[in-house]
């Protein structure tokens, strides 16, 4: 039996922050989540795009959509939209740790972090953190962190964690994804020690067709990478579909804490919602434990 949004139970009186949610899987999340009832902050980095989407939903017959400034790639920003995220509705049900960016020439953020590493992994990292006190005592509170199938091609780089030396765009995009799972995994562990409360899953969304690849193909300037897409097109699945694994981690009454969904067919590239495997350092506590101490020395440089 299949899962879809349908299977989706009703959200009313849920606050939902979805990161990344002016296009592509994020702009399906709130979709969906709004479609449910959940109040629903759509935490972008462009204005102008999250209000252009905003609008794409409002005129759908959506509601209960806010809109919040985050750029993860200063930790600063994100300090201020935790902030903003208090000010505004004083709790929080359901975190997407959904934005991202993939194979880029190599930049820095505000902070001086390797920018993949410092979007996908530390900025989430610092959002959540700051976000955890809002969603204590929340009923069947919730922080997804979505990841890729790169995961199972990444290594932390220990030593140089910012690729100042020998930059490879597509090991450090898998070094990145790796660390979302670890981190999810990690965080999970610390709330079953601590007694939070709080649910930590992962999710991935398979091939889905978002602004990611055409972006990371324009930026690399590489013919053959461009043919390859081309060929692989016919396996990409929609948004909307590449969104449901993170959905069924944040909604459905099955999925535990730790756990990691993917689409179920061709090897975790297309299909619907299953359990699927993790990368074998992510399952190495002492590994997680490591990268949670790296990560904080970052975050708070």
């Amino acid at each position: 039996m299949v899962w879809t949004v349908d299977d989706i139970p009703a959200q009313e009186g849920r606050v939902a922050l979805v990161t990344g949610s002016n296009s592509g899987l994020g702009l399906a999340t709130a979709r969906a989540m709004s479609d449910r009832g959940a109040t629903v902050i759509m935490a972008c980095r462009s204005r102008h795009k999250a209000e252009t989407a905003r609008t794409q939903l409002l005129e759908a017959g959506l509601t209960g959509l806010d809109l919040l400034e985050l750029d993860l790639a200063d930790l600063n920003s994100v300090h201020r939209a935790a902030a903003e995220v208090s000010d505004r509705h004083g709790h929080l049900d359901l975190l997407f740790n959904n934005a991202g960016v993939m194979a880029p020439p190599r930049q820095l953020t505000v902070q001086g972090h390797e920018l993949q590493l410092g979007v996908n992994h530390l900025g989430h990292m610092a959002l959540t953190l700051k976000l955890l006190p809002l969603m204590q005592g929340r009923n069947d509170a919730r922080v997804v962190t979505v990841t890729s199938g790169a995961q199972y091609f990444g290594r932390i780089r220990w030593t140089d964690p910012s690729w100042a030396q020998g930059y490879d765009r597509y090991a450090a995009y898998s070094q990145s994804k790796l660390a979302n799972v670890m981190f999810a995994l990690e965080l999970e562990a610390r709330q079953q020690e601590q007694g939070g409360g709080i649910r930590s899953l992962a999710a991935h969304p398979g091939l889905a067709r978002t602004d990611l690849q055409p972006t990371a193909i324009a930026s690399g300037g590489n013919r053959l990478e461009a043919v390859a897409y081309r060929l692989m097109d016919p396996l990409f699945q929609s948004a909307a579909m590449g969104a449901l694994p993170q959905l069924h981690a944040a909604t459905a009454a099955t999925a535990q804490g730790g756990d990691h969904y993917g689409p179920d067919k061709l090897g975790g590239m297309r299909g619907h919602p299953t359990r699927c495997r993790i990368a074998p350092a992510a399952l190495d506590r002492e590994q997680r434990q490591r990268l949670w101490q790296l990560s904080e020395q970052l975050i708070n440089a």
